[in-house]
């Protein structure tokens, strides 16, 4: 049998009429696109161009929103494509390359939010150490690590899904996340201690390490001035929400996806939502809103007539 995939739409509440809808979701969708790479590059240029952003945790915020266009990237073109298309096919190969880089981009998102933590505990815990811990050399061997360590790990499994029998040729979903393993014969007892190991190295340890982190810089901080207190809550509390936002996001995934739970339709329509259009806007709103020098330079951008 040949090895495309008959990808179903997820319907909430009733059959969606792809054909008659679908050059009005194209551009409802294709307009969120444009919204996402454009909101998410706007602060990256900022961080860019103006030399007192060039701080290892602007630098991180940066990385973190080009992480965020990269995962939509992952999302969009298909799915756009599939709104013009009569019947919405993948080729089992292609859906195993957006598998990989759904998940590798979503452990890099939580290595770097475990930077940002690690940053943060050196800048409020240890601010004479900090320009010495956190040089240009520690932040570059963060950046790529947590790129390229979820990327490596998440090549084993791929290379052996592409290589197991398929008893199933239609995918429940938009795009392809580890409903995949649902379309093979046989889901090894070994596939999944290497799922959990995986999950373990690039999510549930970077989680705990960035709580861990944070506990610390809390308590340090309660113990210190006002002034000290003042600069965790400004600098921390955006990186704890947004971990917060993905790891609710990574929740469903495993939960909801993996151990096939029978959640009601809103929540699936919610946390779907979450995946390919709350999240990727998430980050850019919170950084530009929460961070005072970003959102300074924000309003000089947009509103320089209001800037004295």
């Amino acid at each position: 049998m040949d090895d495309t995939l008959n990808v179903t739409y997820l319907t909430f509440g009733g059959h969606v009429d792809v054909d008659r809808y679908r050059y009005v979701y194209f551009v409802i969708m294709f307009t969120i696109y444009i919204l996402i790479i454009c909101s998410n590059s706007v602060i990256v240029y900022l961080i860019w161009v103006h030399p007192n952003l060039h701080e290892p945790m602007y630098i991180f915020i940066a990385a973190l929103l080009i992480n965020s266009v990269l995962f939509s990237t992952t999302i969009y073109p298909k799915l756009l494509i599939d709104f013009l298309s009569d019947k919405q096919i993948i080729t089992y190969q292609a859906c195993l390359v957006q598998f990989h880089m759904f998940y590798s981009l979503g452990g890099s998102e939580f290595l770097l939010l475990a930077a940002m933590a690690y940053d943060r505990y050196v800048s409020i815990c240890k601010p004479l150490q900090y320009p010495t811990i956190m040089g240009k050399t520690t932040v570059s061997i963060f950046l790529v690590s947590a790129w390229l360590l979820p990327a490596c790990q998440l090549v084993l499994p791929t290379a052996m899904s592409a290589k197991e029998k398929l008893c199933r040729f239609i995918l429940n979903g938009v795009f392809c996340n580890n409903t995949i393993y649902k379309l093979q014969c046989v889901i090894s007892q070994a596939r999944f201690v290497r799922d959990m190991v995986i999950l373990l190295n690039v999510a549930l340890v970077p989680v705990l390490f960035i709580l861990f982190t944070y506990t610390r810089i809390f308590v340090i901080s309660y113990r210190s001035s006002k002034e000290v207190r003042k600069k965790a809550a400004q600098t921390c509390l955006p990186h704890l929400i947004v971990l917060i936002n993905f790891s609710c996001l990574c929740a469903y995934d495993v939960i909801v996806v993996g151990l096939e739970a029978d959640f009601p339709k809103t929540v699936r329509l919610i946390m779907a939502l979450q995946i390919i259009l709350y999240h990727p806007l998430f980050n850019p709103i919170m950084y530009g809103l929460k961070m005072k020098e970003i959102h300074k330079h924000l309003k000089r951008l947009f509103f320089p007539a209001k800037i004295k």
